[in-house]
């Protein structure tokens, strides 16, 4: 409809068919196809659908096992083709053990990517995961959920506290997501009623209503005496928080920042759940006497679970409000006052936000499958600097500091027994569930290499490029840009004479002409520009509106496209063009910011003898509070031996600079300004900075 289309809609839903007949889309749930229809009601038999289909399937894994639906997809694609996607195929399968179809999905799959491959090229955030082996009680529990507030609300100060450093590497406003793995809040174990969703709301209300305990479980987490311990011996908070420790704050201090940034409240009180009547399913979370919600809970039928509240001692108020609409809604809005949010199993699938920095598990995970996954993901999404979806950990160059804390996905469990199952599937994967060991390496300096009087050329002290000079954004005819957007293809086929490799491309290389520049929105064109700028950092740089269309007029640039791009007859094809417009620009924009700042940058330099203060040379003295330059080495805390082996070589400074070993990959260079020189030789571990 928003699209112009004509359209009958019978039931529409996540997912369904569509079917162009008479120029009219007919959109139907999937759930609607039978095999032969019987009686009234909208129902499709799939032979209505005879002919050559092509099917999309997202989310392919939840047919797996499923014998209807497979029956129902075979018929439809039987003279066609099915492309199916999904994170978790594998997982599925295993799950169905079913042999014939792992066979069939095993020979069909076209890119195989699961989440080892994805973690290890860099994407998506880092994870940490807490994991008691043991049930415990309900001190226990709510001393382990007080620690996930205080890794939630590190999180979020650091958030507040650095929002300009930050603001280039595209971070959300971190929310703290409970997970559930049924829609009924309520369930029955050993003939008793319970309730996980209950467990959060008792355990915010402990938060909000008894101050003394909150400060003396903030003072023991910070202590690293919470009473929690790992199977090695020690506190599972041991060595937390480094953020909240630089402040130096109180744990009294800390509570009182924790009611203001989390819960909006100046005060201590006790927790109200308020029914939002306009939003089925939701109920709205405040603390008495505040004015704003704080969190959510989102189940479905909250009935049962108003009953169950009803019923308990804890105190907890439940209250009706008739004015505010769907809280959900806006929850990745970047101003809602929503900080927590507490669900079942729909945020597993087909919800997306950027904003999961700290999750708890309810119940989920008592069973091999792809939920556990799925769940996963919801959380590790980062959209990472320049869009890379990467975390600063995989880019080059300094980062500010602590931002790993918000690139970290931090697991708690609520109830810790089925914590061990999330684990182990994700050991399965191959991926590091314990957080790497870190070592730092200490480096010697040559001083009397430095004696030899080495300059370089800095930027003279104080100054700075962004903040001097106004930079307004012009046609230079000197630019010269060349944009390919084309389909390639890569061939690999066999012939008598061996393998041959083919690689062709689609459409042609041209600019666009006038008459299709008409069909520009020049006003999208430009807010994407000044978003493009403001990701960038780019705050002294002036960009008028009417000046990219004369960019596109007077700069030479070739755009390699298809040929849709530079004549459209469709809207599909309008978007395109509006698509490689907007490139074209981001182009021409990097290029002409980057020669004003080299031209400024040629003006102002002035020679700088090296010493032992300049970046080169005094890398991570910060993080290791020392006075020179240290490599910090990061191993998988499996590789046992090579973190013994790297320790010893730190006790052995003559050894660990002349010495070459595949163990710790360096190499020994008696003219290098400073030693060891690391290598990057493949190995396990990772360094910062990097190795060569």
């Amino acid at each position: 409809a928003a699209s112009g289309i004509p359209a009958r809609r019978f039931d529409l839903n996540h997912g369904g068919l569509w079917r162009d007949s008479k120029h009219t889309v007919q959109v139907i749930e999937i759930t609607k196809l039978v095999e032969e229809k019987r009686g009234g009601g909208v129902s499709v038999p799939v032979e209505a659908f005879e002919g050559r289909n092509l099917i999309f399937v997202d989310e392919g894994h939840k047919g797996s096992g499923g014998e209807a639906w497979r029956k129902y997809r075979d018929a439809l694609g039987e003279t066609g083709f099915t492309f199916e996607y999904s994170a978790t195929f594998g997982q599925a399968l295993s799950a169905a053990r079913n042999d014939p179809l792992t066979a069939e999905y095993g020979k069909a799959i076209v890119f195989d990517y699961s989440y080892r491959y994805f973690y290890g090229d860099g994407y998506g955030k880092d994870f940490r995961i807490l994991n008691l082996q043991d049930e415990t009680d309900e001190d226990k529990t709510d001393l382990l959920l007080l620690g996930n507030l205080l890794s939630f609300y590190e999180q979020q100060r650091l958030f507040d506290e650095q929002a300009e450093v930050l603001r280039p590497y595209n971070l959300e406003k971190p929310l703290w997501v409970f997970v559930g793995s049924t829609v009924n809040a309520v369930y029955s174990e050993k003939k008793q009623k319970r309730s996980d969703v209950l467990t959060v709301a008792r355990f915010l209300h402990r938060v909000l209503a008894n101050r003394d305990w909150a400060v003396k479980g903030i003072s023991e987490l910070l202590a690293g005496k919470s009473g929690l311990i790992t199977p090695d011996g020690k506190d599972l908070f041991a060595g937390r928080f480094p953020y909240v420790r630089e402040t130096g704050l109180t744990a009294e201090a800390l509570y009182d920042d924790i009611l203001w940034r989390v819960f909006h409240s100046p005060a201590s009180g006790g927790l109200h759940l308020c029914d939002i009547k306009s939003a089925a399913g939701e109920l709205g979370l405040r603390v008495s006497g505040a004015k704003e919600y704080f969190g959510l809970i989102y189940i479905g039928d909250t009935n049962d679970f108003k009953k169950l509240v009803e019923t308990d001692d804890t105190g907890i108020t439940l209250e009706e409000d008739a004015i505010d609409s769907s809280l959900f809604a806006d929850i990745n809005h970047h101003d809602t006052p929503l900080n927590i949010l507490i669900g079942a199993r729909k945020f597993m699938e087909g919800w997306n936000s950027w904003r999961v920095s700290n999750m708890g598990l309810l119940n989920i995970g008592r069973r091999e499958g792809s939920q556990i996954i799925q769940l996963f993901g919801r959380g590790v999404r980062l959209r990472g600097k320049n869009h890379s979806l990467k975390r600063s950990a995989a880019l080059p160059g300094n980062h500010p500091p602590h931002i790993k804390l918000l690139e970290t996905l931090n697991i708690f469990a609520v109830r810790a027994n089925y914590m061990a199952q999330f684990r182990d599937y994700l050991e399965r994967e191959g991926v590091e569930t314990e957080p790497l060991v870190e070592l730092p390496l200490p480096v010697w300096t040559s001083e009397q290499m430095l004696r030899r009087g080495l300059v370089l050329p800095r930027p003279e002290s104080g100054r700075d490029f962004a903040t001097e000079t106004i930079l307004l954004l012009t046609p230079d005819e000197n630019i010269r840009l060349r944009v390919d957007l084309s389909v390639k293809v890569q061939a690999l086929e066999s012939s008598a004479v061996g393998l041959q490799d083919a690689r062709s491309q689609s459409g042609h290389m041209g600019t666009i002409p006038s008459e299709t520049l008409v069909l520009v929105d020049w006003e999208q064109a430009y807010l994407d520009l000044i978003d493009y700028k403001a990701r960038k950092g780019w705050s002294n740089l002036v960009i008028r509106p009417e000046t990219l269309r004369v960019i596109l007029e007077k700069v030479p640039y070739t755009l390699t496209a298809s040929d849709a791009v530079f004549c459209p007859r469709t809207f599909t094809d309008r978007a395109r063009l509006q698509e490689a417009v907007t490139a074209i620009l981001r182009k021409y924009l990097d290029t002409f910011y980057r020669r004003a700042h080299e031209r400024w940058d040629s003006q102002n330099l002035v020679y700088h003898s090296l010493d032992l203060d300049d970046p080169n040379l005094a890398f991570n003295r910060p993080s290791v509070q020392e006075k020179k330059a240290t490599y910090i080495v990061r191993v998988p805390r499996s590789y046992s031996g090579l973190v013994i082996a790297i320790e010893k070589l730190c006790e052995d400074m003559d050894k660990l600079i002349k010495e070459e070993n595949s163990g710790l990959p360096r190499l020994y260079f008696d003219r290098s300004i400073y030693l060891p020189l690391l290598l990057n030789r493949g190995s396990v571990l990772t360094a910062d900075p990097p190795p060569l």
